[in-house]
């Protein structure tokens, strides 16, 4: 027997490929998009860490492998084609808010994410963010889908600058004639062009051709070498403060991660997952608390490492688009993050102008569950809007979800149709509104 043949065999026992109706090619390809579409995090992540005080290059390498920890377990324990890394708006409540507006160290904010993932292990094994997931009704659900959709299209349309804040009013268009735009702009057309003709590994092949297309036009930064041995972890691993850790601010600041993260991740689960079809007739998502124990798992290895919260990455829609529906989009995607942490310099050169186009595309392909929405009984479809539409205004994954819940038991309350409420979603109504007021 080739080495081919049992090296597919083994991939066909491990992920199961011909029962989720996929094969390798289009899972590795899943896998390279989703990674492509996320490095960013590689150099975004220790640049908001390192206005913390935290060593830059230390934050580089605990980025990289709390990210391949993270999504190997999904990969191979969940079976899931989604991929974990530090998240963005978690990293920048570490630094902004609790660093340098609280005032405290950034030695006490990773003790905090670390004792965030202990709870959050203790939570999956108990299986409360399972409950929370599955409480979710399925028009919610089909709501979440579309309104990351949304969301992931405002973060590329806004990385690039062809939207941005206005002068007395939210968003404006920004100045398409400088260079990260246009070049976004020529990505975008070369992707739909691709899509249009039904050219496997689209989105891959825009991003290629447009970081290639970024080099002459002086977006794309020039490769000076191609490897470069990972900085040291020594600065930033295992730096915790166990002083404070019963203080009135350690509890805020646990609660704020705890609360973000667990919405942002449930969000994208429910959204990705529902956009790739995985989820069952009850809406439910088979392997769910698997999944919701790699991000505790990653989030913990995380912190000892020295990174911010590791979340489930929105972006993993781009992979699920692209075809991935296994662990082997996942599996590639580590590797990939593994292999950054020697070949960064590649990786890195790639601009978000390059990855901005698939962004947005991967809105589009996010938007389909929208025709499943019940929009005639108004109990199910203002929640749905209000999800929707709250997750690119207020910029957050966890606020669309609070404003659909919220709005859901209201209106079911007030119609007379409380039957429709389960104990879970009633319970997280009220805590959320009690958020709102402390």
């Amino acid at each position: 027997m080739s080495n081919g043949s049992v090296n597919e065999g083994f991939l066909e026992k491990t992920f199961r490929l011909r029962e989720n109706k996929t094969d390798v090619k289009t899972e590795v390809l899943a896998g390279i998009t989703t990674f492509m579409t996320m490095a960013y995090i590689l150099s975004v992540n220790p640049l908001i860490l390192g206005d913390a005080g935290m060593d830059k290059g230390g934050v580089f390498t605990a980025t990289a492998l709390s990210a391949v920890i993270g999504t190997l377990i999904m990969a191979l324990y969940a079976n899931y084609p989604f991929a974990l890394a530090p998240g963005m708006g978690l990293n920048a409540f570490f630094a902004y808010s609790v660093v340098i507006v609280m005032g405290h160290s950034w030695q006490f904010a990773l003790t905090a994410v670390f004792l965030e993932g202990i709870v959050f292990i203790v939570l999956s094994l108990f299986g409360v963010r399972e409950a929370i997931f599955n409480a979710i009704p399925m028009n919610l659900k089909k709501a979440v889908s579309v309104g990351i959709g949304l969301f992931i299209a405002c973060i590329g349309l806004s990385n690039v600058g062809i939207i941005q804040q206005g002068e007395g009013v939210i968003l404006s268009l920004g100045n398409l004639g400088e260079r990260p735009a246009l070049l976004a702009i020529i990505g975008l057309i070369i992707m739909g062009v691709l899509l249009a003709k039904k050219v496997k590994g689209a989105l891959l092949i825009g991003i290629i051709v447009t970081t290639l297309i970024g080099i002459p036009m002086g977006v794309t930064e020039p490769i000076t070498k191609i490897v470069q041995l990972p900085p040291s972890l020594k600065p930033v691993a295992f730096q915790f403060v166990w002083s404070e850790i019963f203080t009135k601010d350690m509890f805020v600041v646990l609660f704020t991660f705890l609360f973000v993260d667990v919405f942002d991740t449930i969000g994208t689960l429910v959204g990705v997952s529902s956009k790739a079809k995985m989820l069952d007739k009850d809406g439910k998502l088979p392997k769910v608390k698997q999944a919701l124990f790699a991000d505790a798992v990653g989030t913990v290895a995380g912190a000892c490492l020295g990174t911010s919260t590791v979340t489930t990455y929105v972006e993993s829609a781009s992979g699920v688009a692209e075809g991935g529906r296994t662990g082997l989009t996942s599996f590639t995607t580590a590797c990939l993050f593994a292999l950054a942490l020697i070949f960064s310099p590649i990786f890195i050169a790639v601009p978000g102008a390059a990855t901005a186009p698939a962004l947005i595309l991967v809105g589009l392909f996010m938007m389909s569950p929208i025709k499943e929405i019940d929009l005639d009984d108004f109990t199910e479809a203002i929640p749905a809007f209000l999800t929707i539409i709250m997750m690119p205004l207020a910029y957050s994954i966890a606020e669309g979800i609070v404003f659909g819940m919220v709005s859901y038991v209201v209106l079911k309350l007030l119609t007379g149709k409380w039957k429709d409420i389960s104990i879970v979603m009633f319970i997280l109504s009220i805590l959320f509104v009690v958020k709102f007021f402390i």
